[in-house]
């Protein structure tokens, strides 16, 4: 076993302003080889051919949710690690992205911080076999 200790990752944000925190927060990690960024599910679709280690998506998009685009990833021969992080933190929405496969839910108004934290421990435990 190898480990991979450079991820590609994807955000999946319309928000500029919110992308720009979080790739200001991550880019000087360690372990990232490079950030791409989409704005809505069909942008999306077309980043996910570069099959990236994990995906940070929102749940409201222009056009398909990130609901949507979390289905059909799941439904996919793609295996990301999924960061959902929204700003509809309350329980519906956090059990509806964790029924459908996400691996992680934080909530942009007080939990975006752990981003960090958890692309971290994507790569120390992310082996290619």
């Amino acid at each position: 076993m190898v480990q991979i200790d450079k991820l590609i990752i994807l955000i999946v944000d319309d928000n500029i302003d919110f992308v720009n925190r979080i790739v200001n927060m991550i880019e000087d990690l360690d372990n990232i080889g490079y950030i791409n960024v989409a704005a809505d599910y069909d942008e999306a679709l077309k980043c996910l051919e570069e099959r990236p280690d994990l995906v940070l998506l929102d749940i409201n998009l222009p056009g398909k949710s990130g609901l949507d685009l979390l289905r059909w990833i799941k439904g996919s021969d793609l295996n990301p690690k999924i960061i959902m992080i929204s700003n509809h933190g309350d329980e519906y929405y956090r059990k509806a992205c964790y029924d459908l496969g996400a691996d992680y839910f934080l909530d942009k108004s007080n939990e975006f911080l752990q981003v960090s934290d958890i692309i971290r421990n994507i790569s120390n435990h992310n082996y290619d076999q």
